[in-house]
């Protein structure tokens, strides 16, 4: 992987690597974009290796970018991916040391950066945080559940223009992971009455969620689920889980989930060849980030992420263009907009 040439291909100012040894702390923190204000980064824990901390800290964190952008915030897009170390952090002390280590590196950042949680990452670990530092956000906030609604109510907008009618009502959702996030968006989905077949790297989890639920739930395989004839195919992993090689086989017709970055920029373009309608992460996956960000219930988030996504849909079939090439210029041009305003004098 060329770092430099990675970065200037997405337009990233700063990317910082992080240790400390006695904690266990290793991490990459991406900051992507300034221009609409301090970075919000979702800090996120998990067994990584280098080169995909790395991949993943840079893809996400410009996600957020257009995220923040599409849904009117003055935040820009940073991540922070940590590293899961091998003393576990599972003890609550091991787990303070860790994330108080984290604050205490990222406070030199200034006013550029601000955390809070993703996935692995709970609210008591952003409270360690900020004991080292004020730059954090969310830790009142249970984040997957208010992301999980926004992508529900996003998936209705989208199916209006994608699918002729925002109601679910026996429309086939494949959902791919169901941790915290997917589980959520699957209740709703259920609820409404919609066929779901899940998979999940951890069967028994998804097996669990199928009892939970009943009737109508089919369990398969993680790798048979991209062969699943559905209507619409909703990633809720931890990204880059639809393979250039793997569109070949999805049998869907719109691709929209909680999971940041999907795709790849190659693969956003193959699912545009194959006509399958992609809803980009950042405009449908943004609830959470909102109510963080203002304080907003998740009724409201969630609302305004419907009305996003509803709007670009629209512009898009009255257009004849991609959804998510759509949202990602709408995105851009707010950026270049707000950007190209003066400083404000201090």
């Amino acid at each position: 992987m060329l770092i430099f040439e990675e970065m200037l291909t997405r337009g990233h100012e700063q990317l910082t690597v992080l240790q400390h040894a006695p904690s266990g702390l290793k991490a990459v923190v991406a900051i992507h974009s300034t221009v609409l204000g301090p970075a919000i980064a979702g800090c996120r824990l998990r067994p990584y290796d280098e080169e995909r901390a790395l991949r993943d800290a840079l893809a996400i964190s410009e996600s957020i970018t257009f995220k923040a952008a599409l849904a009117g915030l003055n935040y820009g897009g940073g991540a922070c991916v940590l590293l899961a170390p091998a003393n576990g952090s599972e003890e609550n002390h091991l787990r303070e040391a860790l994330f108080r280590s984290l604050g205490r590196q990222v406070r030199g950042m200034g006013q550029r950066l601000i955390l809070t949680e993703d996935a692995g990452v709970t609210g008591q670990d952003i409270a360690f945080t900020a004991q080292e530092t004020q730059a954090t956000l969310g830790m009142h906030t249970d984040t997957p559940t208010v992301t999980a609604y926004g992508v529900y109510r996003g998936l209705k907008a989208a199916a209006r223009t994608v699918l002729g009618s925002e109601s679910l009502r026996g429309v086939r959702v494949a959902v791919l992971g169901v941790g915290s996030l997917g589980t959520a968006l699957c209740r709703h989905l259920y609820r409404e009455g919609a066929r779901l077949t899940i998979a999940d790297q951890r069967p028994g989890r998804a097996q669990a969620l199928a009892e939970e639920l009943g009737g109508n739930v089919k369990v398969v395989d993680v790798e048979d689920l991209l062969d699943a004839p559905c209507d619409v195919l909703s990633p809720c992993g931890f990204g880059h889980s639809i393979k250039y090689a793997d569109v070949e086989r999805l049998q869907c017709r719109m691709i929209a989930g909680g999971e940041h970055q999907p795709l790849s920029r190659r693969g956003e373009q193959a699912v545009k060849e194959a006509g399958i309608a992609y809803v980009p992460d950042y405009a449908i996956n943004a609830a959470g980030l909102i109510s963080v960000a203002t304080g907003i219930s998740a009724d409201q988030a969630a609302e305004q992420v419907y009305q996003t996504v509803l709007h670009i849909c629209t512009l898009a079939q009255q257009n004849s263009k991609p959804i998510h090439v759509v949202a990602r210029r709408l995105a851009e041009r707010r950026i270049e907009l707000i950007g190209s305003l003066a400083r404000p004098i201090v």
